[in-house]
């Protein structure tokens, strides 16, 4: 099989959860244990950085990589669902697996994968390790896919877990409070491993100190310790000031979502302990990769401008409390008329999202092409009854050049509401 015929079989024979939804999702670790007991348990070959959380974990994997890689560490970086290629989810130095290397891994492995029946996500993490460990990378940032406990990257003994923001969603599995949906992200605690929490929250800190506890793991809740200022845009890039008893850092970041700011303290700290496992990283080191993320890892869809006159921004934050920091972060802008680009997957609970938009907004309401999309049609009916009206073009692309045609230069055109919606955008 070529590559396109190998990712065919993939997408064909194995359940995806980014697809269809709740069919694909194993709630146990068995498949992936065995994926890894075949291959010669490659997770057990490399250094790594475990990275959960509800919003911020893309941001805060992809920043930790950069810094690893301006440092010097040859950096593997596993991350999900992919926008454009399924070969961004498995990356080195920022560069992504080749097509040929997972042709070849589905080769060497199609009757075992047949036999054994995994998840699209399960064979996905199997993959990213044995390629980790095939090209000896000195560590990796292992990215959650979904929860913690059960997910299928919880093979791994990492040298640091990472826990960032805690927010309601995947509640059909992981829980319908914030202490259950931490208890599952707690998962990824390992014992005497140590872990940093990003941001404190009342429902959640005391799941996380007894799960560490419990395990003698050594946890830093990171905004009690690091003060971000607030971010200033200078030169096209976001400038913050760190600072963590006496200890001082200006940052340039290159990732200017204004959310980013609850993301720094956790990668800081992520950071510092590192260090003082043994890991040399610089201030400098440190600085470059945050300037030069996008450029070093090739992140993409968070806050990310697309055109000028009239402004165009897309951002993949797709629950409540991602919306809400994208909609508070529009408000800083000066613009005549806003257009949102919107659309949204099936098995979520939009209507908390849906009353956060503004009323005065112009709607072009789209599907992206998967399963799990909600028909643009469905989309529209909602949210007319939280008073948000506009067009239904399906199309994604369709959508922009009509709200492009549509929109004066000093007006602001926004898309999203679903990871998927940016991935068909044509021009990232």
């Amino acid at each position: 099989m070529n590559f396109q015929e190998t990712l065919d079989y993939l997408f064909n024979s194995l359940p995806n959860f980014q697809r269809v939804g709740a069919p694909a999702y194993k709630n146990d670790l068995n498949n992936t244990l065995a994926l890894c007991a075949h291959l010669g348990n490659p997770e057990r070959q490399f250094k790594s950085v475990h990275v959960a959380g509800t919003n911020g974990k893309g941001s805060s994997s992809h920043s930790i990589a950069a810094i690893l890689q301006s440092a010097g560490y040859k950096t593997g970086l596993y991350t999900s669902p992919h926008l454009k290629s399924f070969t961004e989810r498995i990356r080195v130095d920022g560069i992504d697996i080749p097509e040929e290397e997972v042709v070849k891994f589905v080769a060497e492995n199609k009757s075992f994968l047949e036999d054994l029946k995994p998840s699209f996500f399960e064979m996905t993490v199997a993959m990213a390790f044995w390629y980790f460990a095939k090209v000896q990378v000195d560590i990796a940032v292992i990215e959650v896919g979904m929860g913690g406990r059960l997910d299928s990257t919880n093979v791994i003994t990492p040298e640091l877990s990472l826990i960032t923001n805690i927010g309601y969603d995947h509640m059909q599995f992981l829980g319908d409070t914030l202490a259950l949906i931490s208890g599952e992200k707690a998962g990824i605690i390992k014992p005497n491993v140590p872990v940093v929490i990003s941001e404190t929250h009342p429902e959640t800190r005391k799941v996380f100190l007894e799960k560490a506890a419990s395990g003698e793991s050594p946890i830093t809740f990171a905004d009690q310790v690091w003060l971000i200022s607030n971010s200033e845009l200078i030169d096209g890039k976001a400038d913050f000031f760190a600072k963590k008893h006496g200890y001082e850092l200006s940052i340039q970041l290159d990732l200017i979502g204004a959310y980013q700011r609850f993301n720094l303290p956790g990668i800081l700290e992520s950071i510092e302990t590192l260090r003082s496992l043994g890991w040399k990283i610089t201030d400098e080191q440190l600085k470059a990769g945050l300037s030069n993320v996008t450029g070093l890892t090739h992140l993409k869809g968070r806050w990310q401008i697309l055109q000028e006159n009239p402004l165009m921004i897309a951002d993949t934050g797709h629950n409540e409390p991602g919306m809400k920091e994208v909609l508070k972060q529009l408000k800083t802008y000066s613009f005549n008329q806003l257009w949102m680009v919107i659309g949204m997957v099936q098995d979520k609970d939009i209507h908390k999202i849906l009353e956060l938009f503004p009323k005065t907004a112009n709607y072009i309401f789209v599907k992206a092409q998967i399963p799990r999309a909600m028909p643009a049609e469905t989309l529209a009916e909602t949210a007319a009854t939280f008073g948000l009206k506009g067009e239904i073009i399906p199309d994604i692309n369709e959508a922009i050049a009509f709200a492009r045609k549509k929109a004066k230069s000093d007006d602001l055109i926004f898309i999203g509401g679903s990871t998927f919606v940016v991935a068909e955008i044509d021009e990232i």
